[in-house]
């Protein structure tokens, strides 16, 4: 596994539009902000140049996108990439990139939802590590929340160990300033599904938005099958995370993945709280999960603080880590191996 050197002061953070661009004025005062935010932490911030754009729920078009993404790889003072935003639509790049060019030039890229398409897809054609964490605009928020000091720690190399949060935000709302924090309402709390007081588990993290996974297994772009077969002596931890899945896409969509042979050496799970979820059928999400991975004998933990109900801790995609949960809380521990 490749591991992107540290972040230091001075060096170049590259925000990129992989998928949809900012298009709203509170998303640019957002933006504005989190590079004022990052330059007083000591780093200099670039822009391609359709971060600021969208069209059809886009940046750009998909060629645009993937050269826009490849003038940060080439660029050697950028060292950590950030996606603007999540959207629909970054699949479209994956034929037109150079997968053996990114692998030659490894820098940190990060990115949440829809950029699994690029995290995900990097870690497994590249054995290069990835971030899933918040895309570049929740860095605008006046005060930063932990979530964002723990991520750029992580990215620096001082901590090797993220935490869960005391309180999430439960809805999705309207900015008024773009500069406003986190709406935080429900209390943090994670729960081991099959009733375990402790759950610890160690292995190879690898995952992402399940939404965008189903569109990628079984196309000409799913490495999975090599990529856990190489590392099947330290058996993978799936992280996993839906927007807007219901109850029987989340049965199905676990079936297809089984199916599809993505679970052989599997570990454990760990899920994020589901943004928009309803229980069809009355299939709770709880039986949902059950139903497919029970056969599996492995720990399984939801409701972390992974992905759309933010905020959300960095999961260093690729990399060794053990998974803790008691009582509710838990954290994630890195080893760069």
């Amino acid at each position: 596994m490749i591991y992107p050197e540290y972040v230091k002061k001075g060096n170049v953070i590259g925000i990129t539009a992989p998928s949809e661009g900012n298009k709203k004025e509170t998303d640019f005062t957002r933006l504005n902000n989190g590079k004022e935010q990052l330059r007083k932490r000591g780093y200099e911030v670039i822009e391609t140049a359709h971060v600021r754009t969208s069209n059809k729920g886009r940046s750009t078009d998909a060629g645009t996108r993937t050269k826009e993404l490849a003038e940060l790889i080439n660029n050697d003072n950028v060292k950590w990439i950030i996606s603007a935003k999540g959207g629909d639509f970054l699949l479209e790049m994956l034929p037109l990139m150079d997968f053996n060019h990114i692998k030659a030039n490894p820098k940190w890229i990060q990115g949440y939802s829809d950029n699994t398409g690029l995290t995900y897809t990097i870690t497994t054609h590249c054995d290069i590590a990835t971030l899933y964490g918040c895309n570049f605009n929740d860095f605008g928020m006046e005060v930063w929340h932990k979530a964002m000091e723990d991520n750029l720690q992580l990215v620096e190399g001082d901590i090797n160990t993220v935490h869960s949060f005391d309180q999430y935000e439960d809805g999705f709302y309207d900015r008024i300033t773009g500069l406003e924090g986190y709406q935080l309402e429900k209390p943090v709390c994670w729960r081991n599904l099959q009733g375990e007081d402790e759950i610890s588990m160690t292995g190879r993290l690898l995952g992402g938005c399940l939404d965008v996974l189903l569109h990628m297994v079984g196309t000409r772009f799913d490495r999975t099958k090599e990529f856990i077969e190489k590392y099947k002596e330290n058996g993978i931890l799936w992280y996993l995370e839906s927007f807007a899945l219901d109850s029987e896409a989340i049965t199905l969509g676990l079936w297809q993945l089984k199916e599809a042979g993505w679970f052989q050496y599997t570990k454990g799970f760990i899920f994020g709280r589901p943004a928009f979820f309803n229980p069809n059928y009355d299939i709770s999400y709880d039986e949902a999960v059950l139903s497919v991975l029970e056969e599996f004998h492995v720990p399984i933990i939801l409701d972390a603080d992974i992905g759309h109900k933010l905020p959300q801790m960095t999961i260093v995609n690729g990399a060794m880590a053990k998974i803790h949960s008691k009582d509710g809380k838990g954290t994630v521990s890195y080893d760069f191996i």
